[in-house]
């Protein structure tokens, strides 16, 4: 009966060793584990700081370019009015150019006519000088004949 007893006492006793063995493997890995919990833990803590920090660069480039495309849109609008003041004026000027042009053809056809009329008044001129130079010479010839015939 000793032996028995011995034997489930050696039993368990190996039992009891396996069940060590196992526990101390458990709690190492448990140890293990824990360590790489505590890792990750501090990795997520470490990633969602940077997420943080990354979302409000983010926010302060947004809101700065949102600050420019207000300047954008304020030097845009100041430009498209500019434009429209330049067509306005280049239509002003296009309908001026054109009166301008329509008076310088009228111009052009007065001074045409003018012309001729001063080549004709020309000739006219040179023709009754002529004639006059003619009746001068013979008026002359008759005051020296009246001459002669005293």
């Amino acid at each position: 009966r000793l032996t028995g007893q011995q034997q489930e006492i050696n039993s368990l006793m190996q039992r009891k060793s396996a069940v060590d063995e196992e526990n101390a493997r458990l709690k190492n890995e448990f140890g293990n584990l824990n360590r790489k919990f505590k890792d990750k833990s501090q990795e997520l803590k470490d990633t969602e700081e940077c997420a943080r920090k990354k979302e409000e660069q983010n926010r302060l480039v947004i809101k700065n370019l949102e600050e420019e495309n207000k300047g954008l849109n304020i030097c845009c609008a100041d430009l498209l009015s500019d434009l429209e003041k330049l067509r306005k004026q280049e239509a002003q000027w296009k309908r001026e150019k054109s009166g301008n042009d329509a008076r310088i053809k009228n111009l052009e056809t007065d001074l045409a006519g003018t012309r001729e009329q001063v080549e004709s008044l020309h000739s006219i001129c040179i023709n009754l000088s002529s004639r006059v130079a003619v009746e001068q010479e013979e008026l002359f010839r008759k005051d020296c004949d009246v001459v002669r015939s005293k």
